[in-house]
């Protein structure tokens, strides 16, 4: 018995060690030292770092930028969550639901874009909202909407809306999946005895299948949250750089830009430590409204 609890032991410790080895290499050691960091001004390179205390947060709550780039960011993160939640639960539904032939082929062609990395569409992206010879401008220009032309990326008012799209067109296939699981999950004798009560389909959706898939859309929210306010930055990088006129800056660009080609590597880490905390406080706020007790029925 003694030897047989070791063994549990080691293999536990086979298992774990490992796993909280990288854990802490490469999620650890990195949150400790961005906290670190923050409250130094150092150029990321040199090797003289000069203790400056809160100096680095004093000037966080005086930089005129950060406000726009939390609107911006939160401006991402609720068309996201509203389209991407949106379209995947629609086509969820309907690929699970309604019989289609060809269903296993869209559920291919709505997750292709998911195989692609942030780079590929960011540039696919950019060549369709080049003004010149752009997909969209072309297609409005073909349906005699000149008045409706503008270079997308380029114009303040319409650059960072211009975001939103391929950011949800990347994001449909992923979440489509997990509902659909979901959906294939819930027994039928639950809609043959709603629509034995008389529910039709509409009243099926909202009674039966909303609630016995909240898990799954309460997971998908909060990683589409999370994964917005710690990776937008990448799709801005790509295809506006922060501009026009910082109208494109997120949290993660700005630090992207102050510690990487500003050499403020203290100021941006800073940056980081503000955004762990806005995702931390955003998620807990959104657990708390998301939470529900178990449907049973």
């Amino acid at each position: 018995m003694v030897q047989s609890k070791k063994q549990k032991y080691l293999f536990l410790a086979f298992c774990l060690v490992p796993t909280f080895i990288m854990f802490a290499i490469f999620t650890l050691y990195p949150l400790f030292s961005g906290l670190y960091y923050s409250f130094f001004d150092w150029s990321g390179s040199a090797d003289n770092k000069e203790f400056t205390g809160f100096a680095n947060y004093i000037k966080l709550f005086h930089d005129a930028i950060i406000p726009d780039t939390i609107i911006h960011d939160y401006f991402l993160v609720v068309t996201k969550v509203i389209g991407i939640m949106v379209l995947a639960l629609f086509f969820a539904v309907a690929l699970t639901q309604l019989k289609i032939k060809e269903a296993p082929f869209y559920r291919i062609i709505f997750f292709f874009p998911n195989i692609m990395s942030v780079v590929v569409i960011g540039i696919l992206w950019t060549f369709i909202y080049n003004p010149t010879m752009g997909f969209v401008n072309s297609g409005l220009e073909f349906l005699g909407l000149e008045e409706w032309v503008r270079p997308w990326l380029g114009d303040e008012k319409w650059a960072l809306p211009s975001l939103v799209l391929p950011s949800i067109w990347a994001g449909i296939g992923l979440f489509m999946l997990m509902l659909m699981g979901g959906i294939t999950n819930v027994s039928k004798s639950y809609y043959e005895a709603a629509e034995m009560d008389g529910a039709n389909e509409w009243q099926q959706f909202w009674k039966v299948t909303l609630p016995l898939v909240w898990p799954q859309i309460k997971i998908s929210i909060l990683y589409i949250v999370i994964t917005t306010l710690n990776g937008s930055f990448i799709i801005v990088q790509i295809m506006t750089g922060g501009g026009p006129n910082n109208a494109t800056h997120v949290m993660g660009s700005y630090l992207y830009q102050q510690a990487f080609k500003q050499y403020n590597f203290g100021y941006g880490a800073t940056i980081g430590v503000m955004i762990l905390i806005l995702s931390l406080v955003t998620v807990l706020i959104l657990q708390f409204f998301m939470r529900r007790d178990k449907v049973e029925y």
